[in-house]
């Protein structure tokens, strides 16, 4: 089975959308509330990619993984800003996430790599991100990949819950 990476095109976002919706749901399971992963819809996902594509596509670059011809992941970078302010060093990897049946394939790993190549080639020396502090799986995946946290923390709504977010950054 061949794993091929590209760029996303408009098309793509619906399923990008329930993608991630289901990637959501296997990954925070285990520490949220069933009532906090209900919402949004993969409909509404695709709606709210489609939406932020629309008015990022010029700074931001979203990569889908395809395995035989299915979307079986995506990642999503661009400019890292931090409290209103951008760092013209850094790039911030905004989304990746896996359809739960590509868990332990190398399709995360994959779209890691992708995601640094293209970082670097904007001229970016740091990378950053977000993780949700109760995602041990993702964080050690991180880890794994020469990320480490690096101070700041920001608590955010997800439904009905406040989460709490870790940045990890890492050398380009």
């Amino acid at each position: 089975m061949t794993l091929t990476l590209r760029h996303a095109v408009a098309d793509d976002l619906m399923a990008v959308g329930a993608l991630h919706q289901r990637s959501r749901v296997a990954a925070y399971s285990s520490f949220l509330p069933p009532e906090a992963l209900a919402l949004p819809t993969p409909e509404m996902m695709g709606d709210y990619w489609a939406q932020r594509w629309s008015y990022e596509r010029d700074d931001h670059l979203m990569t889908v993984a395809e395995r035989d011809g299915r979307l079986v992941g995506f990642s999503y970078v661009g400019p890292d800003e931090l409290d209103g302010v951008v760092d013209p060093d850094a790039a911030m990897l905004r989304a990746i996430h896996l359809d739960p049946t590509e868990q332990g394939r190398g399709t995360g790993r994959a779209l890691m790599r992708d995601a640094l190549r293209t970082m670097r080639s904007w001229g970016r020396t740091r990378a950053t991100l977000w993780v949700l502090a109760d995602n041990t799986h993702a964080r050690r995946f991180y880890e794994r990949g020469g990320w480490a946290p690096e101070g700041p923390v920001r608590d955010e709504s997800f439904g009905p819950v406040t989460v709490r977010q870790l940045r990890y950054a890492r050398p380009l």
